[in-house]
C-alpha cells in the first residue's frame, strides 16, 4: 500500500497556463516558457520518510504539488496502483505557511476532515490526535493565540486525523525559531515511526533531511532532474558529531549543491 511510482515526469509553465510538453534547449526558458521538471523517474516505498533537496527554485515544491494532485503534468504517476489525476483524501498536503482557518478553534480545525463521523467517534479521534501533537489544553484556542510551533502541530493533527496513506509536507518548519524547529523535527520523526505513514517532505535544510529521512532525493537546477537518491542507513537519533559517515555525507551534499562547507 502507498507505493509511489513516477516515470518520465515533466512540467512546463507558459504564462501561468499549462501547455503540453515541448522540447527546449538547456536553460529551460524560451520567451515566456519555463520547463521546471524534466524526465523525472522516482520510486517511493510505502512507509518511507523521504526528503527532497535541491537549489532554490528548482521545482521541489512543484513536484510535491503534482504528487498531491494539485497540478497537471505530463508523464506517469501512480500511488498505490492508481494514477494521480487530482487531489485525494488519502494523500494530505501540509502547506509551507499556516493554513489553519483563523475563525475556528484548534478543535474545529482538526475536525474539518472527519465531520462525517458520529459525534462520539469524532471527539475520540480529535482527542487522540491533539494529544499526539501535545496540544492538550489548547483545544478551544484560536490560531492567533498559538505560537508558531503550536500552529504547525495543530496542522499536523488536522492532517493526520483523517488517517491518510501519504503526507506531503512543503517546508513544514518555515518561520519557526531555532528551538521550535528542533522540537518539531524530533516530533515529526517520532510521529513517523509511530504511525508508519509515507511522508514526502520538501526542505532546503540539509541537516533536516539527513537527520529525518529514510532516504534523500536531490534535484538539479532547473529544468530539474534527479541528481542523487541516497538511502540513509544511520541509526537514530542521528548526530553529526558522533556519526562520522553521516557528517561525511553532509559535506559531500553541501559540495554537490555548490557550497564549500566542511565540518
Amino acid at each position: 500500500m502507498g507505493d509511489i511510482i513516477i516515470r518520465n515526469l515533466a512540467k512546463e509553465y507558459v504564462n501561468h497556463r499549462i501547455l503540453p510538453r515541448v522540447k527546449l534547449n538547456k536553460g529551460a526558458a524560451s520567451g515566456d516558457r519555463v520547463l521546471v521538471l524534466d524526465s523525472i523517474d522516482l520510486d517511493f516505498k510505502d512507509g518511507e520518510l523521504v526528503c527532497l533537496l535541491g537549489p532554490s527554485g528548482c521545482g521541489k515544491s512543484t513536484l510535491l504539488r503534482i504528487l498531491a494532485g494539485f497540478e497537471f503534468y505530463s508523464g506517469f504517476i501512480s500511488i498505490d496502483g492508481k494514477q494521480v489525476q487530482g487531489p485525494s483524501p488519502d494523500h494530505i498536503f501540509v502547506f509551507q505557511h499556516n493554513a489553519l482557518l483563523p475563525w475556528m478553534t484548534v478543535r474545529e480545525n482538526v475536525s474539518l476532515g472527519i465531520r462525517h463521523l458520529k459525534k462520539k467517534q469524532r471527539n475520540a479521534r480529535i482527542r487522540e490526535y491533539i494529544e499526539m501533537v501535545e496540544l492538550e489544553g489548547f483545544e478551544d484556542h484560536y490560531p492567533h493565540h498559538l505560537s508558531g510551533g503550536m500552529l504547525r502541530r495543530a496542522e499536523l493533527a488536522r492532517a493526520l486525523v483523517v488517517n491518510p496513506e501519504t503526507l506531503f509536507m512543503d517546508e513544514p518548519f518555515t518561520g519557526l525559531d531555532f528551538l521550535a524547529h528542533m522540537k518539531m523535527r524530533e516530533e515529526v520523526v517520532n510521529m513517523h515511526e509511530f504511525i508508519g505513514k509515507t511522508i514526502i517532505m520538501v526542505t532546503h535544510d540539509i541537516d533536516d533531511a539527513l537527520i529525518m529521512g529514510d532516504r534523500i532525493v536531490i534535484l538539479s537546477g532547473r529544468p530539474a532532474h534527479v541528481k542523487l537518491t541516497q538511502k540513509l542507513d544511520f541509526s537514530r537519533p542521528r548526530d553529526f558529531r558522533n556519526q562520522p559517515e553521516l557528517n561525511k555525507l553532509r559535506n559531500e551534499i553541501f559540495l554537490m549543491l555548490g557550497v564549500n562547507y566542511a565540518v
